[in-house]
């Protein structure tokens, strides 16, 4: 039955035009942005899990500076810590050669507390940013490591680096050379020092280490979780382009077909003739 005040096939063709032009708008969409869910209308659960997943990784961009500050306030004291293990072992050579009886022990006392100055020159200049590691006034230092997630809960794990507090641990004033009998009983002295700077150093070493190993893991989880809210979010470039060029033939047939249901009313008028 045809008439002239219902048209059904334009009605089909309507709603077969409004829903490719949905679809094309959605398929610019995607290459427009670049991403299959943009805004949460998209995917309600795939959108609030990326966010989630974002606000983790700005998270982790917090830790990893949070590290390379740790990293740098380590290896400045480290590099301290070391030269100061060096200084004591040019002390004991010094303090070696005082306990002989034939030498300048004036000399050699004003070799030794050049060194000693040195040492403590170095103490006071090891810190960064203001943290010292070697020193009584700059105590342990704690740095951000990671964040743990255990649902909706987030606690930040932190790594402890504990000072080595040379200037009241290596007590240097125990050490005289003035003769060689002080010489040789500050022989036990000193090489008790060097075993103090020795320990330290390697303290220092290993927080170093354990620091620099945390950051290249928070480096590689911040990679992984980018990864995962690519898969999760961004458009499949191919598909959406191929799916475009599709959605344009077929807007071009909805076109024609509307077009074509729109003229059948008008087709009635022959029966009229």
């Amino acid at each position: 039955m045809s008439s002239i005040l219902t048209n059904t096939s334009a009605m089909v063709a309507l709603q077969t035009l409004k829903g490719v032009n949905a679809s094309l708008a959605k398929a610019q969409d995607e290459i427009s942005t670049g991403k299959s869910v943009a805004t949460a209308k998209d995917n309600a659960a795939v959108w609030a899990i990326s966010k989630v997943m974002e606000s983790d990784v700005s998270g982790f961009k917090a830790v990893s500076e949070s590290l390379s500050l740790g990293e740098s306030t380590v290896a400045v004291a480290s590099a301290g810590a070391e030269q100061i293990t060096k200084l004591l072992t040019q002390m004991k050579e010094k303090v070696i050669a005082a306990t002989g009886e034939n030498v300048d022990h004036t000399k050699i006392d004003a070799e030794v507390a050049e060194l000693k100055n040195q040492i403590t020159s170095i103490i006071s200049a090891s810190q960064f940013n203001g943290a010292n590691l070697l020193n009584s006034a700059g105590g342990d230092i704690t740095v951000l490591s990671s964040l743990d997630r255990d649902g909706t809960t987030v606690t930040a794990a932190n790594i402890t680096v504990a000072s080595v507090d040379f200037e009241a641990n290596l007590d240097l004033t125990d050490v005289d050379v003035t003769s060689a009998s002080a010489a040789d009983t500050s022989l036990a002295a000193i090489e008790a020092h060097i075993q103090t700077a020795v320990e330290g150093a390697a303290a220092l070493g290993a927080s170093a280490k354990r620091i620099s190993y945390q950051s290249e893991f928070v480096g590689k989880v911040m990679d992984a979780m980018k990864a995962g809210i690519g898969t999760l979010v961004d458009a499949d470039m191919e598909e959406a382009s191929a799916r475009l060029q599709a959605l344009q033939t077929q807007q071009q047939l909805g076109i024609q077909s509307l077009s074509i249901a729109n003229q059948a009313p008008q087709n009635i008028l022959s029966l009229f003739r």
